[in-house]
């Protein structure tokens, strides 16, 4: 690639890399049985969508610290958004997620398979194939890391951040589930997101890449110092997104988060700021499934008269700035910070 960094020609080299490695994945999965034939496909679209911000974060690790342009990088690469998949079809089912990209989400596509063949417990049946299509797409993001060309004693410099990696991506997902209905808290609210979304989304990715090539110390704490506030600016944005954005764009129901009572910053923010009376009426509408585009709009207004988005944004921006900051002392090729101060924009400057 140039020295000029064309997000979109890295993102077609990232998706021509995913999506014949998924088609003969599911080719394989297919020839064990005709019967399998909606779980490969589910495979398949698994990545079919996303910015490849992880991948682009794994890519600039290697090459801020100093290594060239590399094929076999942009497969290790790649493996970052078959994490994302795996991550998306299990958040998916945890929260019963009806859509994502405006598409039928894994359990639910399956859904709709069986009840047209017929199937008995069709709902039940389809949520535990979208749990092992989730399972697979995470073995399939390890093959095609290791698989991906680089030299083995590369690869081992990752390894142990792989298991981290998991560790960390599991710990998050837990903590979401354990708080989910729980009484809102910024300091929890951070915590999940931290674990759950901005570890593997940029610190990872950055560190992984740094690690396979050979990235000194000093540098790996910048990576850090860099992911991970920009990780958590990231979610925070998601978080608002969800509420604020329009669902057109974001693929998903702007009530989601509501209606599954989920631990997110925002709502946090909202609680802490409201009257006994309000307080009161934010109880009586969590978790409630008949909630309607009255009830967005109202609970908009709310959070807007309290400032609760305004104080999100204030921590978006603190952390943005915090982690761009951080490159102004790192030893990197002046081409490679050029494009971690784009991504920082990208990742969180974005309205889906």
């Amino acid at each position: 690639m140039p020295e000029r960094w064309d997000p979109d020609a890295f993102r077609a080299r990232v998706d021509g890399v995913l999506w014949n490695f998924l088609d003969e994945e599911a080719r394989l999965l297919v020839a064990v049985d005709d019967s399998l034939a909606p779980v490969a496909e589910q495979l398949r679209t698994s990545a079919r969508h996303g910015k490849r911000l992880r991948a682009a974060f794994c890519y600039w690790g290697w090459r801020a610290a100093g290594q060239p342009e590399s094929d076999a990088l942009v497969r290790a690469a790649a493996s970052m958004e078959l994490v994302h998949a795996a991550a998306v079809v299990h958040d998916d089912l945890i929260d019963d997620s009806p859509l994502r990209h405006g598409l039928p989400t894994a359990h639910v596509a399956l859904e709709a398979v069986l009840v047209r063949s017929g199937g008995h417990e069709a709902r039940a049946a389809a949520r535990s194939l979208a749990m092992l299509v989730g399972d697979h797409l995470m073995v399939l993001a390890g093959r095609l890391f290791t698989t991906s060309g680089l030299p083995a004693a590369y690869l081992a410099r990752a390894r142990d951040l792989w298991a981290a990696l998991a560790r960390e991506l599991v710990a998050g997902e837990c903590l979401e589930i354990l708080h989910t209905g729980g009484r809102p808290d910024t300091g929890t609210s951070l915590k999940v997101v931290r674990y759950k979304t901005a570890k593997y989304t940029v610190e990872h990715p950055l560190l992984m890449g740094g690690l396979l090539a050979g990235a000194a110390p000093a540098l790996r704490d910048t990576f850090r110092d860099y992911g991970l506030p920009l990780g958590e600016a990231f979610q925070l944005r998601d978080d608002l997104l969800g509420l604020f954005g329009d669902s057109r764009r974001t693929g998903k129901s702007g009530l989601d988060d509501v209606r599954g009572r989920r631990p997110t910053a925002l709502l946090a923010e909202t609680w802490q700021a409201a009257d006994d009376s309000q307080r009161q009426w934010l109880r009586g509408l969590l978790g409630r499934d008949d909630l309607d585009g009255g009830d967005l709009r109202d609970l908009r207004g709310l959070m807007l008269e309290l400032g609760a988005p305004q104080r999100i944004e204030r921590m978006i921006t603190a952390r943005v700035e915090r982690a761009v900051r951080a490159l102004d002392t790192a030893r990197t090729p002046p081409h490679a910070r050029r494009a971690l101060r784009e991504l920082a924009r990208h990742a969180t400057d974005r309205t889906h």
